[in-house]
Parts: C-alpha cells; sequence; structure tokens
C-alpha cells in the first residue's frame, strides 16, 4: 500500500508541476503578441516608406535622363550657334569686301563723269 500511494503522490506532483495552465501560458504569450504586432506595423510603415523612395528614385533616374538628353540638345544647338555665327562673321566680312568695291566703282564713276564734263 505504501508503494502505491508514494506513486499516487508523485504522480500528483508530477502533474502540479509539470504541466502550464491556459492561464499561464496566455499569460506569457500576451507581451510577445503585443510585441510581435508593434514590430509588424513598424515593417510595414518602413516598407511604405521605401516604396516611396523607391518612385521618387525611378523619378531622379528619369529626370537625370532627360537632363542628359537635355544637354546633348543643348551642345548640338552651341555648336550650330558656333558654326552660324562663323558663317555670319564670313558674310560680314565678305559685305565689307563688296560695299568696298563698291565705293571704288563709285569713285571711278565719278572721275569718268568729271572727265567727260570737263571735255
Amino acid at each position: 500500500m505504501k508503494k502505491v500511494v508514494l506513486l499516487v503522490i508523485s504522480f500528483l506532483l508530477l502533474l502540479s508541476f509539470g504541466c502550464a495552465t491556459q492561464e499561464y501560458v496566455k499569460q506569457q504569450i500576451d507581451p510577445l503578441i503585443e510585441r510581435i504586432s508593434k514590430l509588424e506595423a513598424r515593417v510595414a510603415a518602413i516598407e511604405s516608406r521605401i516604396s516611396g523612395l523607391e518612385g521618387k528614385v525611378a523619378g531622379v533616374d528619369e529626370a537625370k535622363k532627360e537632363a542628359r538628353e537635355a544637354k546633348a540638345l543643348a551642345q548640338e544647338a552651341m555648336k550650330t550657334a558656333l558654326d552660324c555665327g562663323d558663317r555670319a562673321e564670313a558674310a560680314a566680312k565678305r559685305a565689307e569686301a563688296a560695299a568696298d568695291r563698291a565705293e571704288d566703282a563709285a569713285k571711278k564713276c565719278a572721275k569718268a563723269f568729271e572727265l567727260q564734263q570737263k571735255k
């Protein structure tokens, strides 16, 4: 009988200390659930910020591309403007030369007219 009582008492002690109650488990898990919920909220906020930044990066990349294209167009326009300036300068020199020749011709005509008037 001693063995049976000892066995029952040891079995009861084992069950009383070895098993966790639902309330105990809930007390232990509730703080973890709260922390996990807060972390999930922070992760969601960070993911939304990252998405926004990715959109801005795409916009910056597009702006860089447009800026490179604009720079290329500006350089081409500058080359064209310099070329036009050179051509205009050459045309001005030709016009001056033509004006000088016209003045010389006018002087010759005036001299010829004077000589003809004297006769």
